[in-house]
């Protein structure tokens, strides 16, 4: 039995999974907030009630954090959840429940979930997007997780937008204080923003989505200047990766509409004469950290 966590801001998700990916218990938490050993205490009682609930003993324990896992200390650093900054979460979880545990940021988590039976599964090369508070990614190999040796692999949020317009330069503040990022243009937040700066309506991301979907011209016109750079930023990860298929993730991967209209875009930008990369949803929606998490093995 393989047992997964999902480390978020406001919940802890967990989840018990047989080898064929079946679920044999699941649960969640409240996040004590600010909290590290409250956080640890909660782990610790949410899997007794799991291990409880499936009748059996777990084998193989992971968890997915937001921000950076250091490859080499096992800390974790530049999450949005500051309290984890600096914690070896990975071997105090492992001494707390008194056995292996393997960690990896959430977007990794989300890539290997859907890699593994989602909606990458039998494919070879699976990069998984984010588009949601912010914008990350996970890149998975023949069912590996690619990390890198800085431990940044996938993060395509941090790149810069590619060709942009006059119009586009310097481009917003990304939340890591550097103009221009993908991340700032392509977060549900970056979305609104976009369109309080060309319409000056000051709406949130679903409902300009809303407003597009029932016709209004410059909420239309807010999503096609999205779709075009959306596009554009995938195009340049397909022209160094060359994935299989691209898996959507996050609450903007729910806009149905860019599944007909992205890739499209994307074919003109890609090197070459064939576009065979497939953009597809997510399969398992929101449990895709907390699968992806137990499909994690310890080293």
């Amino acid at each position: 039995m393989r047992i997964g966590f999902d480390y978020g801001g406001t919940k802890i998700a967990g989840i018990a999974l047989d080898d064929a990916g079946n679920t044999l218990a699941s649960g969640r938490v409240p996040t004590p907030r600010h909290d590290y050993a409250g956080g640890l205490e909660a782990i610790a009682g949410l899997m007794t009630r799991l291990e409880t609930e499936a009748g059996e003993v777990c084998t193989n324990v992971g968890i997915g954090v937001p921000g950076s896992v250091d490859r080499d200390t096992g800390r974790v650093t530049l999450g949005n959840s500051v309290w984890l900054h600096g914690q070896d979460l990975k071997g105090d979880l492992a001494r707390r429940l008194d056995r292996p545990v393997a960690i990896a940021n959430d977007a990794n988590c989300f890539a290997l979930s859907e890699a593994v039976d989602g909606g990458g599964a039998g494919a070879e090369v699976v990069l998984g997007v984010i588009l949601g508070t912010g914008v990350g990614g996970g890149i998975v190999v023949k069912g590996q997780l690619i990390e890198g040796i800085n431990a940044i692999g996938g993060e395509w949020g941090h790149i810069p937008l590619p060709m942009p317009t006059d119009d586009e330069r310097p481009g917003p503040v990304c939340s890591c204080g550097v103009h221009g990022h993908t991340e700032a243009w392509l977060s549900g937040p970056s979305l609104a923003a976009d369109h309080l700066r060309n319409s000056g309506e000051d709406l949130k991301a679903p409902e300009v989505i809303a407003k597009a979907a029932a016709g209004e011209a410059q909420a239309e016109a807010t999503l096609q200047r999205f779709e075009d750079r959306l596009a554009r930023s995938l195009a340049t990860i397909i022209n160094f990766l060359d994935p299989d298929v691209i898996v959507l993730g996050g609450g903007l991967s729910n806009v149905e509409r860019f599944y007909e209209t992205v890739p499209p875009l994307i074919q003109p930008h890609v090197f070459g004469d064939k576009f065979n990369t497939r953009m597809v949803k997510n399969v398992h929606g929101d449990a895709s950290g907390v699968r992806g998490a137990a499909w994690l093995e310890p080293r």
